[in-house]
């Protein structure tokens, strides 16, 4: 039996009023939490994940450090990709590097499948690890989105323009659709085994898909995203988008069949509910207020929770994810803030 007694985000992303105003933070888990950066000195990112114990205390760490009002898995977007093949390694400074970068139909056509008790077990052993034992709050589930995904391994890496990964799209779209459709069969049982192991809600990360246009969006990407999507919608549980610089995608992302939108700090509250956004809204402080004073934090924070509070349908969370200069004690002091300030 699970021990979660706070509930307070799952009502706030079904739109049910709260009692004060949930937040959580992208990245929270790691990057500047002393407890992990010890852990770092001894075993790297692919090394904590692939042993469930460990994992967990990762997770766990900023809700009993922040006292947030919900736990992200803590691993990585890249997590799955091996079981297709894909050869990657997370370099430290870098990030995602793919040794065997995807150029070819060929390459497309031979990408395996998922098979999660296989694949990735000590993800699932995590989640049961956190939800039947340790948790108190909501555990959010996540995985990449099939454009965020084939930008890395198209590119081979991290990329500033993903022009290699448009260019594939606009020169051969058979090729396209058929890499688009296996990594949603991929995120669709990747999600479903992470459901099922116990998360309460799943973020699906489309971090760069603000890389390309509206018109280009709904032709190369929307339909994959409904199909992922209206497959996860049967398991009853809140569902997640967010991108990065995706503004002029939000009335995109509001026909999705998902609950909750997140936006990152270029677009605010009011301006999404003025374009005619009507699920729930995640966001979205610039994680760079976090690095100045308190002053300037609390007033920023405020003014978006005032618009938050005004429109309703809200859950905070930075505009993206936290940095490793950001210091914890900001971090706790920030969500005290959140919730003595909304207490209705």
């Amino acid at each position: 039996m699970s021990k979660q007694i706070n509930d307070t985000i799952i009502k706030a992303y079904k739109g049910e009023k709260t009692e004060h105003i949930p937040a959580w933070y992208m990245r929270q888990a790691g990057r500047s939490q002393p407890e992990y950066l010890e852990l770092k000195k001894k075993y790297s990112l692919f090394e904590i994940t692939h042993q469930p114990e460990l994992g967990a205390y990762v997770t766990r760490l900023p809700v009993e450090n922040y006292g947030t009002d919900a736990a992200i898995l803590y691993k990585d977007i890249m997590s799955p990709l091996p079981a297709l093949g894909i050869d990657v390694e997370i370099k430290n400074g870098i990030g995602p590097v793919i040794h065997n970068p995807v150029a070819t139909f060929q390459d497309v056509e031979k990408l395996g499948t998922i098979n999660p008790k296989a694949d990735v077990p000590y993800v699932l052993e995590t989640i049961r690890l956190l939800t039947e034992e340790q948790l108190e709050v909501p555990l959010i589930g996540f995985s990449g989105a099939p454009f965020t995904l084939a930008s890395y391994m198209i590119e081979g890496g991290p990329s500033k323009n993903y022009s290699k990964t448009k260019a594939f799209m606009y020169r051969e779209p058979e090729t396209w659709f058929l890499l688009m459709d296996k990594l949603a069969d991929m995120t669709i049982t990747y999600v479903e085994a992470q459901i099922e192991a116990g998360v309460s809600a799943v973020q699906i990360f489309d971090s760069w898909v603000g890389a390309l246009n509206a018109a280009d969006y709904r032709l190369f990407i929307k339909p994959i995203m409904t199909r992922i999507f209206s497959e996860l919608r049967k398991h009853d549980i809140p569902l997640i988008i967010f991108g990065v610089g995706a503004n002029h995608l939000l009335l995109e992302f509001n026909d999705l069949p998902v609950d909750v939108i997140g936006l990152d700090w270029r677009t605010s509250i009011t301006e999404a509910r003025q374009m005619g956004i009507t699920k729930v809204l995640q966001g979205n402080l610039d994680p760079t207020i976090l690095l100045t004073d308190w002053e300037t934090i609390e007033k920023r924070t405020k003014a978006i929770l005032d618009e938050g509070m005004e429109h309703g349908k809200y859950v905070f969370n930075l505009g993206h994810g936290v940095t490793p200069d950001i210091k914890p004690a900001t971090l706790k002091k920030l969500t005290d803030l959140i919730h003595t300030y909304t207490k209705r």
